[in-house]
Order: C-alpha cells, then sequence, then structure tokens
C-alpha cells in the first residue's frame, strides 16, 4: 500500500526541500517506487535539487486542471529509474490547487508508487495544507532555533486537525527531522541541544543532519546529497531516516564528516 508522507515545517530555509530529495532519493535507491511531488507552485525548487529543471514540460497544476496527463507530467530520474519528479509551477499561484484536484493526482499515484513524498512550502497557507491533507505519515523538519520549533509546532497542530486522517478521528504518524545540527555550538548554548527540541515538540525523532557544506555543494550540483555523497555525514544521517520511515530499528547517532568519530545521543534510540 503505497504511504503519502508530507515533509513540513513552519518556517523556511529549514531544509524541506533537500530533505524532501534526500530521502525520496535514499528510499529509492533502497528498491521502493518513489514520487517527490513540489507543492511550492510559484516558486518551483524542488526541479533544481534534483537536477531536472530543463526538463520540465507540464507540471502539478496542468495535472490538477486537466491540461496534461499524469505521465506527461511526471519527470523519470537520470540516475534511478525508480525515482520521479511531479514539479510545480512558476507561473500559476496557490490557488489553482483544488482539494478534488490533489486528491486524484495522489490516488492516481498511490497505483503506481510506493511513496508519495510531498515537498511542502513553509508557512500555513494553502500550498501547505494541500500538501499535508491526504498524508498518512508527516516529517516536520526544523533547525534547533527557537523560532524555527516554535513554528514547527504550529504545523504539528495542524497535522492533528486539519488533515483528512484528523477529520476521521485518526492521528496521523509524525516524526521530527533535526536539520543543520552542530553538538559543539549546542553545548556552548549557541543553538538548542536535541533533547530541548524533543521536550518542546514531543514527537518521534527521526534522524539528526549535521551542519555540513556536503548539502549546498549537492543542491548545486542538482543532486540529493544521498546520491551525490552517500557516503558524507548529512548523507549517511538521511539514509538511516529513510530506514526508520520503513521501521527498521537503527540506532540514533549524529554523523559526522571526521573519519572515525560519531557522536552518540546517550543511547537514545529512534522511536
Amino acid at each position: 500500500m503505497a504511504k503519502v508522507l508530507v515533509v513540513t515545517s513552519g518556517k523556511g530555509g529549514v531544509g524541506k526541500t533537500t530533505s524532501s530529495a534526500a530521502l525520496g532519493a535514499a528510499l529509492a535507491h533502497g528498491g521502493d517506487k518513489v514520487v517527490v511531488i513540489d507543492f511550492d507552485v510559484g516558486l518551483r525548487n524542488l526541479d533544481l535539487v534534483m537536477g531536472a529543471e530543463r526538463r520540465v514540460v507540464f507540471d502539478l497544476i496542468n495535472v490538477v486542471q486537466g491540461d496534461a496527463k499524469l505521465s506527461q507530467a511526471l519527470i523519470r530520474d537520470k540516475r534511478l529509474e525508480n525515482l520521479s519528479l511531479l514539479p510545480a509551477s512558476q507561473t500559476r499561484d496557490k490557488d489553482a490547487l483544488t482539494e478534488e484536484g490533489v486528491a486524484r493526482v495522489l490516488n492516481d499515484l498511490r497505483e503506481r508508487f510506493d511513496w508519495i513524498i510531498c515537498d511542502s512550502p513553509a508557512g500555513i497557507e494553502r500550498g501547505a495544507t494541500m500538501a499535508m491533507r491526504h498524508a498518512d505519515v508527516a516529517v516536520v523538519v526544523t533547525n534547533p532555533e527557537v523560532s524555527s520549533v516554535r513554528d514547527s509546532d504550529r504545523i504539528i497542530g495542524l497535522l492533528d486537525s486539519k488533515t483528512e486522517k484528523a477529520e476521521k478521528g485518526d492521528r496521523i504518524e509524525k516524526h521530527l527531522l533535526l536539520t543543520r545540527y552542530d553538538p559543539a555550538r549546542a553545548e556552548r548554548g549557541e543553538m538548542l541541544k536535541v533533547d530541548d527540541v524533543l521536550e518542546i515538540l514531543s514527537i518521534p525523532l527521526i534522524g539528526i543532519i549535521p551542519e555540513s557544506e556536503e548539502v549546498l555543494r549537492a543542491s548545486n550540483m542538482g543532486s540529493p546529497v544521498t546520491l551525490n555523497n552517500p557516503s558524507s555525514a548529512p548523507g549517511r544521517a538521511y539514509f538511516d531516516a529513510a530506514r526508520r520511515l520503513k521501521g527498521e530499528t537503527v540506532e540514533l547517532t549524529i554523523p559526522s564528516d571526521k573519519k572515525s568519530l560519531l557522536g552518540k545521543l546517550f543511547g537514545r534510540r529512534a522511536a
């Protein structure tokens, strides 16, 4: 049964798009059929991160409004045959997204893929609510800073009230992905520690992505970090997070780019 996963946060710039691409590539690398959808209508960055910007002809809005078939808009990744992208439109606004149209597209995708990853825009406007509306699973991305965590707490409230599952009395499965984490800076009090973030948000931690230039380097290369440099610290962290998404028990560590160095979180394990 296909799972619809929304990658979301309240604050912009925390790494949702890079995380959507990296998790999608990691899941596809493991053999699953994966499609990543860009819901950031009007901006559209996921195609850049995945190196497909020159191949966009039709987009999500074209499919939602019936101007193109789903098969015409899907872009198959050049490196992984079982990874696809459904890009956003740069020329339309988010009001072009209709609940019925999005539901129809997702139902069609459920028949073709194992994972449908919805890359949500920041904030709580229409694009974000459409991205989370039909989700089975949510990955809430946050940085270890107070404003980012506070905004993520607001998003958790929306996931528990505005989704289709919530309206049926069910709870959406939620996971926390902590990005741009630096253990040394956290010890100096320059950013929140992992336990501080967990105490505020109270959802299971699925991964800690360390601060690393490899993430930006991969984005500039048009390749998810899990493909561009899978052995890098963020690459390894995303692969472990993908395994946890699939239900595997993986010890939770903070991978480091320094050789033979792993920052362990006091034996903490992912929920």
